[in-house]
């Protein structure tokens, strides 16, 4: 019958309106509060809330949150692409506009989550600003491409003037100036970002009198990031840098400047407890990197005596 009929057309739109569960890809693993998974089931009962009562205003607020003009943990928000540099052969720096003169509003070493779109799958990552934490009207992100990866292949499509989505702050760490005697950086490859600012905002602050040694963990003398930012903090009173290059093997063949600052291999137990020792106070480690090279530098850092809550994460 007609009424049938209006009944099955009804169901049908419900179910058009029916919030999509998340793929476990889209969850970038980082413990992220809330989660898509939160967002996801949050959406849900509010749906079944609404249909339960046949009252689809109930589902509005989803209009109203797809365009935030606030940062926020729950919503994504799209950013203009207003500049893109290759750092490396498969690393770009990106600069997001931020509207009128506007601050992104993080802490320094926060984070944010990426959402990309590739063969119609949504993907999440987390990356971290490098940008000072006050810089305004615009942020930047390091973001590195790997040949198989979604998401890079999503970066790479990226044209000034394109936008992408992201939410956010994240991230558990706070930086206080003056917190720590000693700042002790171990970072691998793009794990330099949550770094930056917070170095900066030490460098920045005439009043911060934190020592900080910061190691870079490379493959190549080439494929280190950021040389020049690099080069000029190591410049302040107060930071000392260090790399270690795991494909290179010959001093002669870098820069002078580079050559006694710089270890050949992988950054392994003996090393952790010269540079723990080298310390001019007892540091706070901050370590960023793969998930493996996070998990060995936490075992040799306990293992040059640095209890759990003498270090960090990221």
């Amino acid at each position: 019958t007609m009424g049938e009929r209006e009944e099955d057309g009804a169901e049908e739109a419900w179910l058009q309106l029916r919030p999509v569960e998340p793929l476990p890809s889209q969850c970038c693993g980082g413990g992220c509060s809330p989660c898509v998974f939160d967002l996801y089931h949050q959406d849900l009962a509010r749906w079944e809330a609404a249909r339960a009562s046949k009252d689809r205003s109930l589902l509005s607020g989803q209009e109203s949150q797809s365009c935030p003009s606030k940062l926020s943990p729950e919503t994504f928000l799209a950013f203009r692409i207003s500049a893109m540099d290759k750092l490396t052969k498969d690393t770009y720096r990106v600069r997001f506009a931020l509207p009128g003169n506007s601050q992104l509003g993080l802490q320094p070493g926060q984070h944010l989550i990426l959402r990309g779109i590739v063969d119609d799958l949504e993907i999440q990552r987390a990356y971290t600003p490098i940008s000072p934490a006050n810089t305004k009207g615009y942020f930047e992100v390091l973001i590195k491409c790997y040949q198989t990866g979604l998401m890079s292949r999503y970066v790479e499509s990226w044209r000034v003037g394109d936008t992408a989505s992201w939410r956010g702050p994240f991230g558990g760490f706070f930086y206080k100036p003056n917190q720590y005697g000693e700042l002790l950086m171990l970072a691998a490859g793009t794990g330099l970002a949550p770094m930056v600012p917070i170095l900066q905002s030490i460098t920045d602050n005439a009043d911060d009198e934190t020592f900080v040694t910061l190691v870079g963990c490379f493959k190549t003398f080439e494929g280190i990031y950021l040389k020049t930012f690099l080069q000029e903090q190591a410049r302040f009173w107060n930071v000392r840098t260090f790399f270690v290059l795991s494909q290179e093997n010959s001093p002669e063949q870098l820069p002078w400047s580079y050559r006694e600052k710089t270890r050949f291999g992988r950054l392994g137990q003996g090393l952790i407890e010269e540079l723990v020792r080298c310390c001019r106070r007892k540091p706070f480690a901050l370590v960023c990197g793969s998930a493996e090279f996070t998990e060995d530098v936490a075992r040799c850092l306990q293992c040059a005596g640095l209890t759990g809550d003498s270090y960090f994460l990221f």
